[in-house]
C-alpha cells in the first residue's frame, strides 16, 4: 500500500505521520509505502522543522532524511490513501487535483480516530514545542489506529 500524508507546508505535521506510520508499519510487518507533501509547496527542498525532528527523534524516530515537496494531481494516480491534516489542506487538494481528485483516496487523518468528524491536526508552526509534542501524539494515536484498522481488515478477509 502506498500513503501520501499531506499538510500546508510538508515541514510539521506531514513529516511527522510519514515517520510515525513509516515506523508502526514496518513494526507490524507490512510493506507500506509511507511519503508525505505540503500544499502549498513554500518549503520545498527543505528538511522538517527543527521540532518536528526534535520530537520525532525524542520518541526514537528518524525524519532528518525527509525532503518537502509539493503535492501534484498526479498523487491521486500514485497513493492508494492520501491523508489530509486539516481542511484547509482538504480544500486545496481538491483545487490542485482538479479532475484527478478521488475521494475515495482522500481523507482527514484524524477520520481514522473520530470517523467522519473531520477534524483538524492543529498546526504547531507557530508554537513552541509543547506543541509539536501534543500534535506528535494526536498523530501517534492515529497512526496506531490506521495499522490496527489494516490488520483487522485483513484478519477479517483471511477468515472469510
Amino acid at each position: 500500500m502506498k500513503i501520501l500524508m499531506v499538510c500546508l507546508g510538508n515541514i510539521c505535521r506531514s513529516p511527522l505521520a510519514e515517520g510515525v506510520l513509516q515506523y508502526k508499519a514496518a513494526k507490524a510487518g507490512l510493506n507500506w509505502t509511507v511519503e508525505s507533501a505540503g500544499t502549498n509547496g513554500f518549503h520545498t527542498g527543505e528538511a522538517p522543522h527543527h521540532l518536528s525532528q526534535k520530537v520525532a527523534r525524542s520518541n526514537g524516530i528518524d525524519i532528518s532524511g525527509q525532503v518537502s515537496r509539493k503535492f501534484t494531481a498526479g498523487d491521486f494516480k500514485d497513493y492508494d490513501r492520501i491523508y489530509a491534516m486539516a481542511a484547509d489542506v482538504m480544500e486545496d487538494m481538491i483545487k490542485i487535483g482538479g479532475e484527478a481528485f478521488d475521494p475515495g483516496k482522500a481523507t482527514f487523518f484524524l477520520n481514522e480516530l473520530y470517523p467522519g468528524e473531520n477534524r483538524d491536526v492543529p498546526d504547531p508552526w507557530y508554537g513552541e514545542e509543547d506543541g509539536y509534542i501534543e500534535v506528535f501524539a494526536w498523530i501517534e494515536e492515529a497512526c496506531n489506529a490506521i495499522v490496527q484498522n489494516h490488520l483487522h481488515t485483513q484478519t477479517n478477509k483471511a477468515t472469510i
